[in-house]
């Protein structure tokens, strides 16, 4: 029986050659559409998911009231983890990660790697899957004088030799053993590291940092079983106020479970409500559609070829077949041409990961020793068969015999039919991609062209490490003397990256609330302002040659001053509660991004040299010859700061890192538009032809009669050109909806406008008349005698 039903089907894809092109591209696209976006789901869902006790495993997160909202964020405080290990039994387990502090210059003979890296408890393997290639998880950050290095830095820093046992200098005067070598991250994780530091090292190098109000670590706890994280949260919600001075603080802590934490990081109201879950479930929504899309045109050239398989069934009939057979039949075909599809699925899949990879920023692959991908894969295209021929099957194998052998049986050609309404679906969901498109592509454009307040252009920056900040005068002026840079200055931070913040600041018209509102903390030199071309607005820059007393005075960016709602901000005094002191403010500057582009300028305190600085910036004189004068610069850092690598960053490439995610959606939104277009039109294409062959002879007699190619063309055109419309009148209104959604989550958004319908619209006709007009045009040109010669 499956041999026969098995010969039959290749007969009947070998008879229609056309048919069975467009059905098997068709498919082959749509799978291998639907597999490369399951890879990124799997990719996304399992981010972080592979650690033992997953199920147990939570991130402490803080959350206040601030700035008349509920603020969020997952910086705790160094006393924390001991406290939940001492005094609450529902805790297992407690490990803290700082990795703020943990940026050092490794260095082994003549290398030196200044890179990332992390402190971390002794029980940072009993938590996390991070397996050690060499030593002992359990002793290996026993000591202050141990590092662990992943593969690759050990790798970097000895070659092919043992690194276990061998010593590595960590910045310029602290020796450390390696007492393991750690398997590289996965692509999957959050965790981003090249070594690990024990935690006895951060209290050799930072003894005093116990406060309960300063949250610079992360805190990772596993629950005992049977735990619930209702019960946890509702039993430490308050331990920093207990821990604190009456009326000090209202921050309370609470726990998110880390398998979610990558899938769940948008905050509403002091709550983890979406994020990326939003992309998966809306790429998830995609995959289906393209799947269903492939499948429609199946179905579609099945049911309109009906006429010509019509007495094929009417004979196998009175031969005595019963229908289940025919429905076998027909079902056998249509999952021999999803397997045959499938395999220029698996092989389009892998052609297009390492392109697809670097849109979506991530290293997914099909793992083919793992049978339960083959098992999957097999079941997941014999679905695709059985969905895509299930209609045609039961639709071909329900004609009358009697009806066909006499020539009474007739297509059905009324106004609707459910041809018309699956080519309908097909392109309503084409077209609301496309408009989805331009929407996006116009959001990433707004904020691109948003002021950020400052100029990007030749401006770079090396973070301040080792020799750099005493010699930071002799680099200055090398830098300027040699005719490399145009402008030097330092600041606390690059102008691209928030790395502090804090409250309890007070002034002359403040009142109680406004010491929880949140400034962000920045430091500058004189020369700031300059080099980085930003505007004063009122006032002066901070200068303390000029003026000896600038220590702490301050510049005030539009949105502090509104913040504080000063009236004549130059000359007022900003009392802070933590450091006891008061600053003035000499100034008010021009809002700058600093953070996302797509939201409000944060209210912003510049200081001094109070606060320390962590960054050297310089503007790269481009004449007479860019490339050059960057080379001079590596050389004048290089000689006052030997140590270090020349580690330059550049601030156009770091601001457009902020439109990195939006990017991705456009361009992954845009290539599915069009393969979602491509494979409607291979559909629509297989239609046309159909038709034209199906009407050859009503074509031959119009000819006869006089009509013109013109009006041949239009006839078999317009149908088709009417079905898009109507497509387009359905996807307007569901793309708008669905991108006025989306664009709620910015502050900083555009407006979606009629014109990006209008030349939606306009395109989609376009696409869809040029498709069709091939075989309309064929058919109309084609030599009227010889078609009503034809039988």
């Amino acid at each position: 029986m499956f041999k026969v039903n098995f010969l039959l089907s290749l007969r009947s894809l070998r008879k229609n050659p056309l048919y069975s092109f467009i059905n098997v591209s068709g498919l082959a696209i749509g799978i291998a559409t639907a597999i490369l976006i399951c890879l990124w789901i799997q990719n996304e869902v399992g981010h972080d998911r592979f650690h033992p006790n997953i199920d147990r495993l939570y991130m402490l997160n803080n959350r206040d009231k601030n700035n008349g909202g509920v603020f969020v964020w997952n910086n705790t405080c160094k006393p924390l983890g001991p406290a939940l290990q001492k005094d609450y039994p529902e805790v297992e387990r407690v490990v803290r990660i700082n990795d703020a502090n943990a940026n050092f210059l490794i260095s082994h003979e003549d290398k030196h790697f200044s890179i990332h890296g992390q402190f971390v408890d002794t029980g940072y393997f009993d938590m996390f899957n991070f397996p050690l290639v060499k030593g002992s998880p359990s002793t290996a950050l026993n000591s202050p004088k141990n590092i662990i290095l992943t593969a690759s830095l050990a790798t970097k820093l000895f070659g092919n030799a043992e690194a276990l046992g061998k010593t590595v200098r960590v910045d310029s005067n602290t020796y450390l053993t390696v007492t393991g070598v750690m398997k590289d991250l996965p692509g999957n994780t959050s965790f981003n590291f090249d070594y690990l530091l024990p935690w006895s090292f951060y209290d050799k190098l930072y003894p005093n940092d116990n406060s309960w109000g300063n949250s610079n670590i992360f805190t990772f706890v596993t629950l005992k079983p049977k735990v619930t994280l209702a019960e946890f949260d509702k039993r430490v919600a308050n331990i920093i106020i207990e821990h604190s001075k009456p009326g000090e603080t209202t921050r309370k802590i609470f726990a998110q479970a880390v398998k979610d934490a990558w899938l769940y990081s948008k905050v509403e109201n002091g709550e983890f409500v979406g994020g990326r879950i939003e992309l998966v479930r809306m790429f998830s929504l995609i995959a289906v559609f393209i799947l269903l899309i492939a499948c429609i045109n199946f179905t579609n050239l099945s049911t309109a070829r009906s006429e010509k398989r019509a007495k094929e069934v009417g004979i196998r009939k009175v031969s005595g077949a019963l229908r289940s057979s025919l429905v076998v039949q027909f079902i056998c075909e249509s999952i021999m041409l999803a397997l045959v599809a499938g395999i220029l699925a698996v092989g389009l899949v892998q052609l297009s990961l390492s392109p697809f990879n670097e849109v979506i920023g991530a290293k997914i692959s099909i793992d083919y020793g793992n049978p339960l991908y083959w098992v999957y894969g097999l079941l997941f295209i014999i679905l695709t068969g059985v969905m895509a021929g299930i209609y045609p099957a039961f639709y071909l194998s329900s004609f009358q015999p009697v009806k066909v052998l006499k020539g009474a049986f007739k297509p059905v050609n009324s106004l609707l039919t459910p041809r018309k309404v699956l080519v309908v679906l097909q392109f309503t969901f084409a077209i609301a991609l496309i408009i989805c498109t331009i929407i996006v592509q116009g959001q990433i454009k707004f904020a691109e062209n948003r002021d950020a307040g400052y100029r990007r252009d030749n401006l770079a920056f090396v973070i301040q490490f080792g020799a750099a900040d005493r010699n930071y005068e002799l680099i200055k002026k090398g830098l300027l003397s040699s005719g490399a840079a145009t402008g030097v200055a330092r600041t606390s931070a690059p102008m691209t990256e928030d790395w502090s913040s804090g409250d309890g600041f007070s002034w002359k018209e403040s009142n109680p609330s406004d010491a929880k509102s949140n400034f962000k903390l920045f430091s500058a030199d004189k020369d700031f302002a300059t080099t980085m071309h930003l505007q004063i607005l009122q006032g002066r820059n901070i200068d303390l040659d000029t003026y000896k007393t600038d220590s702490f005075s301050v510049l005030l960016n539009e949105a502090a001053v509104a913040q504080m709602r000063l009236k004549h901000p130059v000359g007022e005094a900003i009392n802070t509660t933590y450091g006891k002191f008061t600053l003035h403010v000499v100034g008010v500057v021009k809002n700058f991004i600093l953070e996302s582009p797509y939201e409000p300028v944060k209210p912003m305190i510049i200081v001094g040299p109070a606060y320390g600085y962590g960054v050297i910036n310089f503007r790269i004189n481009d004449r007479p010859s860019y490339a050059e004068n960057l080379r001079k610069a590596e050389k004048v850092f290089s000689e006052f700061n030997p140590e270090y690598p020349f580690n330059v960053r550049f601030y156009d490439k770091e601001y457009a890192v902020k439109f990195a995610d939006e990017q991705r959606v456009g361009k992954l939104v845009g290539l599915f538009a069009a393969l979602t277009i491509f494979i409607s039109c291979l559909g629509l294409f297989g239609l046309a032809a159909y038709m034209a062959e199906s009407h050859i002879k009503e074509i031959g007699i119009r000819k006869v009669l006089g009509a013109s190619v013109t009006d041949i063309a239009g006839l078999l055109s317009k149908e088709f050109l009417r079905l898009v419309g109507v497509s387009f009148v359905i996807a307007s209104p569901i793309a708008w909806l669905v991108m006025h959604n989306w664009l709620l989550g910015y502050q900083y958004r555009i407006t979606i406008e009629w014109w990006v319908f209008a030349i939606t619209g306009i395109l989609s006709l376009f696409i869809a008349l040029a498709t069709v007009s091939f075989q309309a045009i064929k058919a109309a040109i084609a030599n009227p005698i010889k078609n009503l010669r034809t039988e």
